[in-house]
């Protein structure tokens, strides 16, 4: 989803949220299917594997081939250990039970640290025409998108976020 496209729509509440809740169902359900008719432990790598190939010759032709947006505004979520640590947790027990519940979790919690090497310059403060934001928010306003739902550029505007965590009027 959009969440996952944009660099300025990476936040640090909805994107880290929702976009692995929406991830893993693909990798697991393959993981599954490779567990149990063959038992090889690497289904849900292989599944990220196939789906970030797939982004990335979408994102490089549809996004910088039709309308040459920079490649690093659009660039796919680093998903891979992610699914090393549920193919390892299938791995190491045979369980699904224990898979569903530690390696989601390791799914869920290892996605922002293995995502912020990459966001963490985005997210460096700016000032900008008397305005705080993001260098993120900056690119954002400078790459105008069509299809953006303005109501969230309105609340979101100069990104109204203090360095604590909720939006500040």
């Amino acid at each position: 989803g959009d969440w996952d496209f944009w660099i300025d729509w990476k936040d640090r509440r909805l994107w880290v949220t929702v976009v692995p809740i929406v991830l893993i169902t693909f990798p697991a359900a393959v993981q599954a299917m490779l567990w149990e008719r063959f038992r090889l432990p690497w289904g849900a790598t292989v599944c990220v594997l196939a789906l970030l190939f797939g982004e990335w010759i979408d994102r490089y032709f549809n996004f910088w081939g039709w309308t040459y947006f920079p490649i690093t505004m659009v660039f796919p979520s680093q998903i891979v250990p992610g699914a090393i640590l549920l193919d390892i947790a299938l791995m190491l027990s045979g369980s699904y039970l224990f898979t569903a519940i530690v390696g989601s979790m390791a799914w869920g919690l290892i996605f922002y640290p293995s995502n912020w090497p990459v966001i963490a310059p985005y997210h460096v403060p700016v000032e900008y025409n008397g305005m705080l934001m993001s260098v993120a928010d900056l690119i954002g306003y400078h790459y105008v998108r069509t299809g953006t739902p303005e109501y969230i550029r309105m609340v979101e505007k100069g990104t109204l976020r203090t360095f604590g965590k909720d939006v500040a009027p």
